[in-house]
């Protein structure tokens, strides 16, 4: 860094020059004196008014399709800089076509290099193409900026903290290519009845009829009018899925994770998802994973929002392979939140005896359940008022 010592340092060869009648002494000393403020301050304004902008084509894809990145560096001003260079954080999952990652100190991350030499109110442009094969929430950005004086002498940096988000979407399938039935995959429509009573929704009471359902007495009304009294609910004909998606892929979370099973579970969830959303059901999801860099699990109450489908899709793109709690676990703390009249559906890389008993309580006390395996060491079997689907495994 420049300061008064290198002033003084100057001022001393000029000194010992004249003492020992060195003359190449001199002029060294002096080229200093010119030199080095001349290079500070050129360094001082170096970064001044130089701009970094990252433009995608898209901000929401699919896996397998292909966006465009375009880089521009630009120096807006009179002073030209000798050089420039920009070091991108970028995930390292998606790295532009035919261009190299740096390597990074942080995690799953590296960083896109550019360099160049601006001269006034110019700006370099670097345009390509990235491939996104694979699923994930991803940020780009930061970006670190540096740059310096002419003579090399000094450097200085700035961080540029703008980011950019890119959401790839994992991949959906038709119901025929999972091995589903493309009509009814679930077996649901066909086992309703068009209208019946919801009791999340309560609206009242009433007298007792004889082909009233016991569990539905409200004893305490009972007692203040000395007669049987029974608890009124609002109908509902709405078609509720909850996805409650596993990301455990071994029966024990110590096992590890195998990424491909959970990639395909991820994409089956989806594929439900979106014929749900394409036949106007209401389905909702619930998973024993998280979002990325948060212990908070994914949980998405059921709706039949035109936007709703892209939240889901959002947060199946986001969810990580930590596992909070055992899926059995989640089924039997959230199920009591849950609209009666919504079908529970299970989606899974691996049957557990845990998880087939939670669902056997479940249909027993009245949920409607679904259990849809990817579980090729499981072999699929009758379990009375479940729907049992096995779903092929996309290769």
């Amino acid at each position: 860094m420049f300061n008064s010592s290198w002033l003084r340092f100057a001022a001393l060869m000029v000194l010992f020059g004249v003492v020992v009648k060195s003359p190449a002494l001199i002029v060294l000393a002096v080229l200093l004196l010119t030199i080095i403020p001349v290079a500070w301050a050129w360094n001082r304004v170096a970064l001044y008014r130089v701009s970094y902008d990252r433009a995608l084509s898209e901000h929401r894809v699919f896996v397998g399709e292909t966006i465009d990145l375009s880089v521009r560096v630009g120096n807006r001003k009179l002073l030209p800089l000798a050089w420039v260079r920009v070091d991108d954080q970028f995930p390292s999952a998606l790295p532009p076509a035919h261009k190299e990652l740096a390597p990074s100190h942080i995690p799953l991350t590296g960083f896109l290099v550019h360099r160049a030499a601006l001269g006034p109110f110019e700006r370099a442009r670097w345009d390509y193409r990235m491939n996104c094969h694979r699923r994930g929430y991803y940020t780009l950005g930061p970006a670190r900026v540096r740059s310096g004086d002419l003579f090399g002498l000094f450097e200085q940096s700035a961080t540029l903290a703008r980011t950019d988000r890119l959401i790839v979407y994992p991949r959906l399938e038709p119901m025929e290519e999972w091995g589903l039935p493309a009509k009814d995959p679930l077996g649901d429509v066909k086992a309703r009845v068009p209208i019946f009573a919801d009791p999340t929704r309560p609206r009242g009471v009433r007298d007792y009829h004889p082909d009233d359902a016991p569990k539905h007495i409200h004893w305490r009304a009972s007692a203040r009018r000395g007669e049987l009294q029974v608890k009124q609910y609002d109908p509902t004909i709405d078609y509720q899925w909850m996805l409650f998606v596993n990301v455990a892929t071994f029966a024990q979370a110590w096992q590890g994770t195998d990424p491909e099973k959970l990639e395909r579970v991820i994409s089956l969830a989806a594929s439900i998802a979106n014929y749900a959303s394409e036949n106007k059901f209401a389905v909702g999801l619930i998973a024993n994973g998280t979002w990325p860099e948060s212990d908070q699990r994914l949980k998405i109450l059921p709706s039949r929002d035109p936007n709703h489908l892209r939240h889901i899709l959002e947060a199946l793109a986001a969810i990580t392979s930590f596992v909070t709690t055992p899926i059995e676990n989640l089924l039997r703390n959230e199920s009591p939140k849950l609209s009666w009249g919504a079908t529970l559906v299970m989606i899974t890389s691996v049957v557990t005896d845990e998880i087939l008993a939670e669902m056997a309580r479940l249909r027993q006390v009245g949920r409607r359940l679904a259990l849809i395996s990817l579980d090729e060491a499981w072999t699929p079997r009758e379990l009375e008022g479940i729907v049992v689907r096995q779903a092929k495994s996309q290769k």
